[in-house]
């Protein structure tokens, strides 16, 4: 039998020469990428998190073929994509409902990340662009969210980017800059929909950078402990496999949201038209700000409810050393745990504080909420590390598995 290659081959081999596109594939995500045997489902996120930004690309650009960025249109632009385009309402709540899913996906990603300590050195860069990665996620989709005009649309923007004012002497003219004139009106609209539609493209850049710095020190895992050649298995077809039938699970949850309840994640008053003279009777932002939202509302001055917005979203670059402990993984740190889930309590409930009112309970959970948040990082996280006696670490990932119960 010949062992001559076909034409195909020869081909694919002279492009690949010039050109390695398979063989970075298969360095980077496949069966020459070793990873930790012992990832668990929650390491199926950051996959999951890469294919929503590409569902998410792929239907923006579509609805920017039928969408009209002016004032006097966008509104009944985004009506005729649902009505007159050829399966436009699809294409627009898998947009919509997929930012939605997208916060999801990265919210559990970076919790698991806290969770499993993968903020800790040597990937303290790896967590920087995450978190970057992040802050371009919320420009993006609050940029998103005015696009339609509607009510909630006009009047988020108007409260959101009067926050700038609050900034020591350049404010006033930062708002400016942000609103194109003197209110909220179409060179706002046009300055958020050409943003709104560059930004994923730089996310995609940053992407690309946070996979890099993954590869140098590799995978993080459950036990939070380096690992050795032997306790690696090739990426592909181990986890490729694991993250096909996580995306199918995944998928299940999106499409019953999508075809079921396309509205169950959004504000009803954005199906009103835009109307300056008429402001409605609780302006909030999409869920996935509801947290930052109650932290903002919960000081009466204005500067420094915006400096704590913002903070609680930047001291989350100085983590890696706030946290003083020199074990990773919550498993093997009892008291780290249950402050790792007490602070997620405590974010749920700004996320609901965010949605109410600022007064009665609400307020009081939202101040407690906002203390809480902030002591958990600047105290808590410092103070257990020197105190906390972890458990004692395993030699390798594989002895809990392999070890018998007389050792």
């Amino acid at each position: 039998m010949s062992n001559e290659k076909g034409w195909g081959m020869r081909a694919f081999d002279w492009f690949e020469e010039r050109l390695p596109i398979v063989s970075f594939i298969d360095h980077s995500v496949g069966s020459k990428y070793p990873a930790p045997n012992n990832l668990n489902y929650f390491w199926n996120f950051g996959s999951l998190a890469g294919f929503m930004l590409v569902v998410l690309m792929m239907t923006g650009i579509v609805l920017a073929m039928s969408y009209t960025p002016h004032v006097d249109h966008a509104f009944e632009s985004v009506e005729r994509i649902m009505r007159d385009v050829n399966s436009g309402w699809l294409i627009r709540y898998l947009h919509a409902n997929g930012g939605s899913f997208f916060f999801i996906v990265v919210l559990i990603h970076i919790f698991r990340g806290m969770y499993y300590g993968s903020y800790k050195a040597p990937r303290e860069v790896l967590w920087w662009l995450g978190i970057v990665i992040y802050l371009l996620m919320m420009a993006t989709a609050f940029m998103g969210y005015v696009l339609p005009w509607g009510q909630m649309s006009f009047w988020g923007a108007t409260v959101i980017t009067n926050l700038f004012s609050a900034v020591p002497i350049v404010g006033d003219e930062i708002v400016t800059l942000l609103w194109g004139g003197f209110s909220v009106d179409n060179p706002t609209l046009n300055r958020f929909f050409a943003l709104h539609y560059l930004l994923p493209f730089a996310i995609v850049g940053v992407v690309v950078l946070h996979i890099w710095a993954l590869h140098i020190p590799g995978s993080n895992n459950p036990m939070g402990i380096e690992v050795t050649a032997n306790d690696k298995i090739p990426f592909h077809p181990y986890y490729t496999s694991k993250d096909v039938f996580g995306l199918g699970v995944f998928l299940l949850f999106y499409f019953t949201v999508v075809f079921w309840f396309p509205n169950a994640m959004g504000h009803p008053d954005n199906y009103i038209p835009a109307n300056p003279l008429q402001t409605p009777a609780h302006i909030v932002p999409e869920w996935y700000f509801l947290p930052f939202y109650a932290i903002l509302r919960s000081i009466d001055d204005k500067l420094t409810g915006v400096i704590l917005m913002f903070g609680s979203i930047l001291i989350l670059f100085v983590v890696p050393w706030l946290d003083t402990s020199r074990v990773r993984s919550a498993n093997f740190r009892p008291i780290f745990k249950v402050l790792f889930w007490i602070f997620l309590l405590d974010c749920f409930v700004l996320g609901w504080c965010g949605s109410q009112l600022p007064e009665g309970l609400p307020l009081i959970l939202t101040r407690v909420g906002t203390f809480w948040y902030f002591f958990h990082f600047l105290v808590l996280l410092p103070v257990v590390g020197w105190i906390e006696t972890p458990r004692p670490l395993p030699s390798s990932i594989s002895t809990p598995v392999i070890a018998s119960p007389a050792e």
